[in-house]
């Protein structure tokens, strides 16, 4: 069989974007949204645990034993880097080695609108949400978002993640990196401290629990700019995860706070290209405004998909109107834009509306 680099120099060459290894099944890679075959060899309990030494430091071998799972970096060579996670399954070792791409991309490359969310990113307060599913593009969009700042303004940059992927140089501003279980032991134990850093901007891998959504509120209503991500799907439902977290006692607080804290929520998902090569974001994109923010406070959140709607003239748009629109420009298919919509039978009208073979596509769905 392969051995781990030659597998990773395939994944590299091929543009893949994931490379997987399960026992009693061949490595594989995720290659524009599908899986394909890397090494048809089977892989046993053995070659999985070899795998996993070749790749894994001392400290992160401990983990696995004593948590089962462990998430860091590697880099392959000086050609790329990777994220694992490495976790046991049924007694044995699996492995996904995620490539982080070693270029950060443009907002055109990103196909996020630059003019509608470069405002926000002059900021000097206020939380900024990237959310979507797993594997959906949120720390590319945050690294170049973080590169534009770092570009432009004179600040200090303080970045919290697990494991570490993109690094920034300083350019205008200094940039601090600080990864898990490396530099600290966790999100909010690492935003408690970070205050003391004297930070202008800050970046949160993840708020995976109330303490690290907690401390990333408390950073931002103190005068800190503060990107953070969710595996969330839309605006509305980006809020009420917030919220709900938090204790009943606490929520009206939390409502108030996210009101006037809140500055952008862009929820995000990657769909396969109509031409079958590659594949490209779609956004929804919301800002804080007096309406939006009184939707909140007032427990309307079920509204706030309505505001977006009607308020393209602040650099708004719903996920279904982006998809409407990749569909007439010809880079996704009616069957992903039925598949991927928020609201199935009023993308079905829109693409009847559009003609095209799409139409067919969209009357057999219902």
């Amino acid at each position: 069989m392969l051995e781990m680099n030659e597998m990773l120099r395939l994944v590299v060459e091929r543009e893949g974007s994931d490379l997987h290894l399960s026992v009693g099944k061949p490595a594989v890679m995720r290659l524009h949204g599908t899986l394909d075959i890397v090494d048809p060899d089977i892989l046993t309990p053995e070659d999985t645990e070899r795998l996993m030494r070749e790749i894994t430091p001392p400290r992160y071998q401990q983990m696995i034993q004593e948590t089962g799972s462990a998430d860091f970096a590697y880099s392959y060579s000086e050609l790329a880097r990777f994220r694992c996670a490495i976790f046991r399954t049924r007694g044995n070792i699996g492995i996904v080695m995620r490539l982080i791409p070693s270029k950060i991309l443009s907002f055109d490359q990103l196909g996020l609108p630059k003019e509608s969310i470069i405002e926000m990113l002059h900021a000097h307060r206020g939380l900024v949400l990237i959310t979507g599913p797993t594997g959906s593009g949120k720390t590319t969009t945050l690294a170049t978002m973080i590169d534009y700042i770092n570009s432009e303004r004179y600040v200090h940059i303080v970045t919290i993640e697990d494991p570490l992927e993109y690094i920034h140089p300083h350019k205008r501003a200094i940039v601090t990196h600080r990864e898990l279980h490396v530099d600290t032991p966790s999100f909010a134990y690492a935003l408690r401290g970070v205050l003391r850093m004297d930070p202008d901007v800050i970046l949160v891998g993840e708020m995976r629990d109330l303490e690290t959504m907690e401390a990333a509120l408390v950073a931002a209503e103190t005068g800190h700019l503060v990107f953070a991500t969710l595996h969330t799907i839309s605006a509305s439902s980006t809020v009420d995860r917030i919220i709900d977290a938090f204790p009943v006692n606490q929520q009206e607080q939390i409502r108030a706070m996210l009101s006037v804290m809140l500055k952008t929520v862009i929820s995000q998902t990657l769909l396969p290209r109509a031409s079958g090569k590659g594949r490209i974001a779609a956004y929804e994109i919301m800002h804080m405004t007096p309406a939006v923010a009184n939707l909140i406070r007032e427990h309307k959140t079920n509204r706030i998909i309505s505001m977006i709607q009607t308020s393209s003239k602040y650099g708004m748009i719903t996920m279904d109107d982006y998809l409407i629109s990749l569909y007439r420009r010809g880079e996704i298919t009616a069957e992903i834009c039925m598949e991927r919509a928020h609201y199935p039978s009023e993308m079905r009208e829109k693409i009847m509306m559009s003609g095209g073979g799409g139409a067919a596509v969209a009357a057999e769905a219902f």
